[in-house]
């Protein structure tokens, strides 16, 4: 299945966004096999960053070095879902300002909410980062009238474990970007969130 044939934004009513850099993953997907979906940010402004770009995208690179220091054999895109690990973003279109407004968050959510119904036997979400912490707390207070993470500084909260249901969820920080990799203490904390969310799958 392609994510991108079942959700789609129509009109782009975000005032805060490039919708040029519009992008859902759009490679076919084996919903049944994921066990961890993780969420970043936004997707970059350049497409061929992406995480499902043909070739070798910033997105991806930055990425798989995260699940190499966190023990896994991977190489490419592929080999992460292979793990059961799909990757989307929070928002669907690349950012114009450093910060997403709270009205292209529940704008955004919309489509959130529609793909991660998607994935029937998901164990773990990955949420890299506040505004996909946000956006899901959002998502799960509609559905549930509670939100699951609650506030405070990612790395005060990130060693606790949270759940909805037998559902884990990880509060974590971003592994695609430029300052990422030079970040060391974020870059370990990621490397253990994900080595901790796979011993789930």
């Amino acid at each position: 299945m392609k994510i991108s044939e079942k959700i789609k934004c129509i009109d782009f009513p975000c005032g805060d966004i490039d919708k040029n850099a519009y992008v859902v993953p759009d490679c076919d997907i084996y919903i049944d096999n994921v066990k961890i979906v993780m969420i970043t940010e936004a997707p970059p402004n350049e497409k061929s960053d992406y995480f499902y770009a043909e070739g070798n995208p910033f997105y991806l690179q930055t990425t798989l070095q995260t699940f190499h220091d966190a023990g896994a054999d991977v190489n490419s895109i592929q080999d992460i879902l292979d793990l059961g690990v799909f990757i989307t973003t929070a928002v669907k279109c690349g950012k114009t300002r450093y910060a997403i407004s709270s009205d292209t968050m529940k704008n955004c959510s919309e489509l959130l909410e529609k793909e991660i119904a998607l994935f029937p036997n998901v164990r773990a979400f990955m949420l890299m980062g506040d505004v996909a912490i946000k956006m899901m707390n959002n998502i799960w207070k509609k559905q549930t009238g509670k939100k699951v993470i609650p506030a405070g500084s990612t790395y005060k909260i990130r060693g606790e474990a949270f759940y909805l249901g037998d559902t884990r969820m990880f509060p974590s920080y971003t592994p695609a970007g430029k300052n990422f990799l030079i970040e060391k203490s974020k870059r370990r904390m990621v490397a253990e969130d994900i080595r901790e969310a796979l011993k789930l799958v």
